[in-house]
């Protein structure tokens, strides 16, 4: 049992390490990171209800995990293929149109629960 926890602690503090790795590294997660800041706090100016911040608490959940994998895939595919490789291009490119593509559904999410807010809160 001990040995157990010792090996989900260890893989705890890799999962961690891959977070502050995401934040620290790449360009495209803090910008990520600094919309989820600026959502959170529109959240609260405009009193989102309990099932509003659960859509937004998952969307931010979506849009990191997929910049997470979408890192993940560059660095793998950089370290197996460092030349120019038309299918490690493909392999890229899909992964961060996914990433654009999550992104572009979280935006119309975020327009749909907060567009009425904000017009009530001018009238």
């Amino acid at each position: 049992m001990l040995t157990y926890l010792k090996k989900r602690q260890k893989a705890f503090g890799y999962a961690w390490t891959g977070i502050k790795t995401l934040f620290m590294k790449e360009a495209h997660a803090k910008i990520h990171f600094l919309a989820m800041i600026l959502v959170v706090i529109a959240g609260f100016l405009f009193r989102l209800d309990k099932t509003e911040w659960c859509i937004i608490i998952m969307c931010i959940g979506v849009v990191l995990m997929a910049e997470g994998i979408n890192t993940a895939l560059e660095r793998v595919c950089d370290k197996v293929s460092p030349e120019r490789n038309p299918l490690i291009k493909d392999a890229k490119d899909i992964a961060a149109g996914s990433v654009l593509l999550v992104v572009m559904a979280v935006v119309v999410i975020g327009l749909i629960i907060f567009i009425p807010k904000i017009i009530q809160f001018f009238q």
